[in-house]
C-alpha cells in the first residue's frame, strides 16, 4: 500500500535501517538526519507558507502525529520522529511526510 493511502497507528514500532532506506526511496526530497527525517519547502509568499503550515497542522491532528516545524518568510522545514518509539523513526513519520508532500503539491509550491 502506498504511503498516501495509509494512516498513522498508535504505538508504531521503530523501523530498522533497511526499512528506513526503503521508505526514504519513496520520498526523494526528504533526508534522514539523526533519528528524524526532514524536508525544507519554499513558497512564493508568506501567506502561502502559513497556508501550508495550517494544512499540515490539520493533517497532523487527523493522523495524531505532529511534526516539528521551523517557519520563516517563504519557507518551512518539517521534521518527523516518533516519540512513542523512543524518538526513533516509525512508519508514521513517512506516512505524514508523504501527506505533507501531497499538500505542498496541491498548490502551495513556490
Amino acid at each position: 500500500m502506498k504511503l498516501l493511502e495509509r494512516h498513522c497507528t498508535d504505538g508504531a514500532p521503530a523501523l530498522d535501517h533497511a526499512a528506513i532506506l526503503a521508505l526514504l526511496a519513496q520520498l526523494p526530497d526528504w533526508q534522514a538526519e539523526g533519528a528524524s527525517i526532514m524536508r525544507a519547502y519554499a513558497f512564493a509568499s508568506y501567506r502561502a507558507t502559513i497556508a501550508f503550515v495550517n494544512a499540515v497542522a490539520g493533517m497532523a491532528e487527523i493522523e495524531n502525529h505532529h511534526p516539528d516545524m521551523t517557519v520563516g518568510w517563504r519557507r518551512c522545514k518539517l521534521a518527523y520522529s516518533t516519540h512513542s518509539a523512543g524518538g526513533a523513526l516509525s512508519a508514521n513519520d513517512f506516512i505524514c511526510a508523504a501527506k505533507a508532500d501531497a499538500l505542498y503539491a496541491q498548490g502551495n509550491a513556490a
